[in-house]
């Protein structure tokens, strides 16, 4: 019986000639992975455990992003357990105010990440990796703690649901437009506990970003992870940035999958998600009597280049409307530089919009950007649960860079084909 991808990747690093769904493996890890949120509660299981040495000071990235600079006391107190941790350890991939960034960002860009990885993360957007045809999917804490012990994790194999990509996305459509998309059709358990794998001529007219951004999501449509083959694109972008050698994984011919949804990328719109699920999804034009009072572009879902080059082309030269905060987050501080140096940020300051140094911070409602009562938001986030943002009355439409940027110039939610 055939393989997938993903159980091609996991039965390698398990050590088997091949492994089937719902089989449970214990694998080997390329990395491990925490934030300043998880890596607190993992260290404490670590040292509950009777842990004293990580296995590879290498294969280990703390990444201090959620509330970095520190939003207050107990976020400064977290930030120094994981700074006192990687210390002691030597931890390799450590990222701190003025190098840091936001984690599902900065690991690919650094090359922490490479093709035929396998890799956990105490996050849940950790699926993020699969655009460089990783495995890579989101774990607890404890979870955490015992794979930077024993650099071992274990998995049950997950069966896979086939997303065959025909066509191009049509001009201000992005990987966001189809990633929300596909959640509108299945739902935010279609693809409970399964591998996402994304197939078809129309891959490689899909950009890294787009990629990156699609795989984000896979966990709000429930699944263990999402995974790109690795073509020409993928090994662009590797190519001096992996500080591991690629290794590519091929699904096989007569690989099984639960079901194939076939998705024309020709046929994509501009999508927006309502409150308070990621499925929730309409035409941004549909929605145009929609007022809005904030607008936030960023995080690990879309805080790329190709994102703020975006922001920048719509709101170059223009004024975001009275009554709207327009916040804007670059993912890492390569980006941050790179808008800065290519005059982004003026444009965007000129426009009325504020930037931000690289943060998660709003996305779950920890700072930069909390919502009140009452009060809507555009952002290119991933999740828009009730009080997400913030109050439990607030509202939270996720959508692409361009949609977003589109309605803060216009105070509603507007679709970029309408500015």
């Amino acid at each position: 019986m055939g393989m997938t991808m993903t159980q091609k990747i996991l039965a390698s690093h398990a050590g088997l000639p091949s492994v089937e769904a719902g089989q449970l493996i214990r694998a080997k890890l390329d990395l491990v992975l925490g934030n300043d949120i998880t890596t607190p509660v993992a260290v404490n299981e670590f040292r509950k455990a009777g842990f004293s040495e990580v296995f590879d000071r290498d294969r280990i990235a703390i990444v201090l992003d959620h509330f970095v600079p520190n939003k207050d006391i107990k976020a400064a107190e977290q930030s120094k357990q994981c700074r006192e941790f990687a210390c002691t350890h030597c931890i390799s991939h450590f990222y701190d105010v003025g190098k840091m960034g936001i984690e599902h960002a900065l690991l690919p860009e650094q090359g922490v990440v490479t093709a035929g990885d396998c890799v956990i993360g105490a996050d849940s957007h950790t699926c993020t990796y699969g655009a460089l045809g990783a495995f890579s999917t989101g774990v607890g804490s404890t979870d955490m703690a015992a794979g930077m012990a024993t650099g071992e994790a274990w998995f049950k194999v997950p069966a896979a649901i086939r997303f065959v990509l025909t066509g191009k996305l049509p001009a201000h459509c992005s990987g966001k437009d189809v990633i929300l998309t596909i959640i509108g059709k299945i739902g935010v358990d279609g693809a409970l506990y399964r591998s996402m794998e994304f197939t078809g001529e129309g891959v490689s007219s899909l950009s890294m970003d787009d990629r990156l951004c699609i795989c984000n999501m896979a966990i709000e449509a429930g699944a263990k992870n999402g995974i790109f083959p690795v073509d020409e694109v993928t090994e662009a972008y590797l190519q001096g940035r992996a500080k591991r050698p690629p290794v590519v994984f091929t699904a096989d011919a007569d690989a099984v999958y639960e079901s194939t949804v076939e998705i024309d990328l020709s046929e994509i719109v501009p999508t927006v998600s309502c409150p308070h699920l990621p499925e929730n999804t309409r035409p941004a034009s549909a929605l145009s009597d929609v007022k809005i009072d904030q607008v936030v572009i960023g995080s690990c879902t879309n805080g790329r280049m190709e994102d703020m080059e975006t922001a920048y082309r719509i709101l170059r030269g223009r004024t975001v409307a009275d009554g709207v905060r327009c916040i804007i987050i670059p993912a890492t501080m390569a980006v941050y530089r790179e808008c800065v140096e290519r005059g982004y940020v003026t444009a965007f300051l000129d426009a009325g919009a504020v930037v931000s140094t690289p943060t998660c911070g709003p996305c779950l409602g920890g700072y930069m950007g909390i919502l009140a009562a009452g009060e809507r938001c555009v952002a290119t986030t991933n999740r828009n649960f009730v009080g997400r943002m913030g109050h439990v009355d607030s509202e939270v439409y996720l959508a692409s860079p361009a949609t977003a940027a589109a309605s803060a110039l216009t105070g509603y939610i507007t679709s970029p084909d309408a500015v």
